[in-house]
């Protein structure tokens, strides 16, 4: 026979307990909520009480982990606060006597175990050197992913210049993506441990979690090949949507060649983009951009192979291609590398400075930046799931298998004339 105490508010409390008593199960004590029943600790079996930050205080954890009670805590707690203190989940708030009695006797689980996500998918974005907007493109497709009613996860893979942490606001001492890492490699990353793991914020598209990259860029032995593999593994059955930032370098021309068994500088990169279900591929508009591009994207190909690469061309403006700068990059992208489904995003300075200042993501700043509005159509254009409700229609990439003859949709057809906020269209 199984012995409780019971802290919850009343009526709740008392009804339970009449309930339980007639389902053979003991209630040595009613208490506030909050409240630890020290003189009946060598008594107890369980003490319920509900999943919130008042009463799962560490005080009342630790006591009835010295006394060897179980906490059955009820309804839609924090998952973050509910792991924190190794509790595996709440029955719900309005859980039967029967349930809670099941519990207590352990013959039905505090919470159910997590089910694979089939439909989860690992995007990586990935650009050449020079800075052409990587992390802005990740930032703001994340939140765009989330808006549609995916719980998306952001983690910033790159080691060589990691930035996720400071433009969004967030303390560069996280354990996140680092320590994420080093659990997978002990068999230890699971849901729960990802959300322990993540920050949490909010944004106009919803709550988007983020694991932040490395604070210092020599900690880049953390990132293996083979810890990321195991954590994007872990991210599948965490989230449905992982968009993961990348560095611009994926070879390890620094390193000695022949030194195959030790670690490699670029081996996140690397593994990263062979483990994507999608490549979004960012490229900035201008000449020198263009030409990194082109140059690094055969050997992005021969690594993520028929992986899906879908291109974005990033800050659109005349100055630097002339009057017809879609046109131009458009021209170049299809005979130099058969690339002929290009999204172009707008150059929008004012809302880039206005995020960078608030450490925000574009989105919560400037609403109605053409350049939110590009990546929204992007993103939506992208998602099996929503491809249908967009007007632009086919998906975007530049694979083999999504090179059929259509014509480009990113802006406009009547649209020649660049794709400067005040030239938009």
């Amino acid at each position: 026979m199984n012995t409780v105490a019971i802290a919850l508010d009343e009526p709740r409390a008392s009804a339970l307990a009449e309930e339980l008593v007639d389902l053979g199960v003991v209630v040595a004590a009613v208490l506030p909520v909050g409240g630890v029943p020290d003189a009946a600790f060598g008594e107890l079996d369980a003490l319920i009480m509900p999943a919130a930050r008042a009463a799962l205080t560490a005080d009342v954890v630790s006591a009835c982990d010295r006394a060897g009670i179980r906490i059955i805590a009820l309804g839609d707690g924090d998952s973050r606060l509910l792991s924190r203190f190794g509790i595996a989940g709440a029955l719900a708030s309005a859980a039967t006597a029967a349930e809670i009695a099941g519990a207590v006797a352990g013959n039905a689980p505090a919470a159910p175990a997590p089910q694979p996500r089939s439909s989860s998918r690992v995007i990586a974005v990935w650009g050449p050197h020079g800075a052409p907007g990587r992390s802005t493109v990740a930032i703001q497709l994340a939140v765009e992913l989330t808006r549609t009613g995916h719980r998306t996860a952001l983690l910033d893979a790159d080691s060589v210049a990691p930035s996720l942490a400071l433009l969004l606001g967030l303390s560069d001492e996280a354990p996140g993506l680092a320590a994420a890492c080093r659990r997978a490699e002990l068999g230890g990353l699971d849901p729960a441990e990802l959300t322990r793991l993540s920050a949490t914020i909010e944004t106009s598209g919803g709550s988007l979690e983020v694991l932040a990259g490395l604070n210092r860029p020599n900690r880049w032995p953390e990132l293996s090949a083979d810890r990321l593999r195991r954590t994007l593994a872990a991210c599948r059955q965490w989230v449905d949507r992982t968009v993961v930032d990348t560095s611009a370098a994926f070879d390890a021309d620094d390193e000695v060649t022949w030194d195959l068994e030790g670690p490699r500088r670029h081996a996140a990169t690397a593994a990263v983009l062979a483990d994507a279900d999608e490549i979004v591929a960012v490229a900035s508009a201008d000449p020198l951009g263009v030409a990194r591009f082109l140059r690094d994207h055969a050997e992005v190909r021969n690594i993520i192979g028929d992986t899906p690469m879908r291109v974005v061309v990033n800050r659109v403006r005349p100055g630097p291609l002339g009057i017809d700068a879609r046109g131009q990059v458009r021209r170049t992208l299809e005979r130099f590398a058969g690339i002929t489904d290009i999204a172009f995003l707008p150059y929008d300075q004012r809302a880039a400075d206005a995020a960078l200042l608030h450490a925000r993501p574009i989105a919560d700043v400037s609403p109605r930046s053409q350049l939110v509005v590009g990546i929204r159509r992007f993103a939506q254009s992208a998602d099996d799931m929503t491809a249908a409700a967009v007007t632009a229609g086919s998906r975007r990439g530049s694979s083999r298998a999504a090179r059929s003859p259509r014509r480009a949709r990113a802006v406009p057809a009547a649209s020649r004339r660049g794709s400067d906020p005040e030239w938009a269209s």
